[in-house]
C-alpha cells in the first residue's frame, strides 16, 4: 500500500483520454496495476479509475501530479490522486441502535476495512459501553432544537482536530444542517432502511407493511440538504411476504443495513466511487 497511489478521473469523453492518461503515468516510471473505465453517452462523460505501483518512480511523486494535472487541463478534468501510505479516518455518529456500530466497528478490527476510528459521536449516552469495549473515545452531545446549531459546531470541531476524512451515520437519528454537510461535502455516508427512492423519511418499515411490499431493502449514500436523496452507492432487497409482521420487517432489514453500510464504506475507503449529476460510478 505505501508505493501504490489511485487517480480517480471524470470528463467529457472525447478521444486521446485513456492513452494520455496511461502516457504520462509510463514516462515517470509509474506501473499500472488496476485500470477501469466507464463512459456515459447520454451525459457524455468519461470517469477512470486507474491504480499504480510508485516503486520505480523515475520523479517524485509532487513531478507526476504536476505533469497529471497538465494533461487534466488539456482535457477538462476533474480528478484527485490518493496515496496507499496515508490512512484515513473514520468518525461514526450513532443514536440508540448499535447493529450498524457493532458491524463496522468488528470489520475494522478484523482489517476489512482500511481506516483509523478516533471517535464516536452520539445524541444519546446508550452506546458508549459499545465505545469502551472497542477502546474508542465517545462523545456524547445531547441535541435539542435550542441546542441542535451549538453541538453540531462540537462536532465539527471535534472531527476536523482529529483530521477526520469520512463521517458515517450508522443510524444517526438526527437531521444534519446544511453547514455541516458543507464541510464534509461528499464525505458524509449514510445508511436508509427502505430501497430508495421508495419510502423516505422516517419509519420506512411500517410503511412498507401497510402498503404490502414483495420485497424491503437498505441504501447507503452520501447525505445532501434534502434529505434521503443523496447520491446512491450501494443498495440491496430481501424477500417479505403477507405473513411478515413489521417486526419481521425490521429483523431482516437491520441485517441488511449492516452489509449496505459496510460495502458503502469500503468502497469509499478504497476511492472506488465517483459522483456526478447526483449520481455515482462505483468502480469494482
Amino acid at each position: 500500500m505505501e508505493q501504490t497511489a489511485t487517480l480517480l478521473v471524470c470528463c467529457p469523453d472525447r478521444k486521446g483520454l485513456v492513452a494520455a492518461l496511461a502516457q504520462v503515468l509510463y514516462g515517470h516510471g509509474a506501473n499500472i496495476l488496476d485500470a477501469d473505465q466507464h463512459t456515459d453517452p447520454v451525459a457524455g462523460q468519461f470517469f477512470q479509475r486507474i491504480k499504480f505501483d510508485l516503486s520505480e518512480l523515475h520523479t517524485d511523486r509532487t513531478s507526476l501530479e504536476t505533469a497529471i494535472s497538465e494533461v487534466a487541463a488539456r482535457f477538462s478534468m476533474d480528478w484527485r490522486i490518493t496515496n496507499g501510505h496515508r490512512r484515513s479516518k473514520t468518525a461514526i455518529f450513532v443514536s440508540k441502535y448499535d447493529h450498524c456500530l457493532y458491524d463496522l466497528l468488528l470489520r475494522q478490527r478484523g482489517r476489512e476495512l482500511s481506516t483509523e476510528i478516533p471517535m464516536i459521536i452520539s445524541n444519546h449516552p446508550d452506546l458508549e459501553p459499545v465505545a469502551q469495549q472497542f477502546g474508542i473515545p465517545f462523545h456524547h452531545l445531547p441535541i435539542t432544537k435550542e441546542t441542535k446549531r451549538a453541538q453540531e459546531n462540537k462536532a465539527l470541531e471535534l472531527l476536523r482536530e482529529a483530521d477526520v476524512d469520512l463521517v458515517v451515520l450508522a443510524r444517526y437519528m438526527q437531521i444534519l444542517t446544511d453547514d455541516f454537510l458543507k464541510s464534509y461535502e461528499g464525505q458524509v455516508i449514510n445508511i436508509h432502511h427502505s430501497f430508495l427512492p421508495a419510502f423516505m423519511g422516517s419509519k420506512p418499515y411500517h410503511r412498507a407493511f401497510e402498503r404490502g411490499v414483495k420485497l424491503i431493502g437498505a441504501t447507503a449514500h452520501y447525505a445532501t440538504a434534502e434529505l434521503d436523496d443523496g447520491p446512491i452507492i450501494e443498495q440491496d432487497v430481501v424477500r417479505c411476504s403477507h405473513s411478515d409482521s413489521v417486526e419481521d420487517l425490521v429483523r431482516k432489514g437491520r441485517d441488511l443495513e449492516k452489509v449496505v453500510l459496510a460495502r458503502a464504506v469500503r468502497l469509499h475507503l478504497d476511492d472506488r466511487i465517483l459522483v456526478y449529476d447526483n449520481k455515482t460510478v462505483v468502480f469494482s
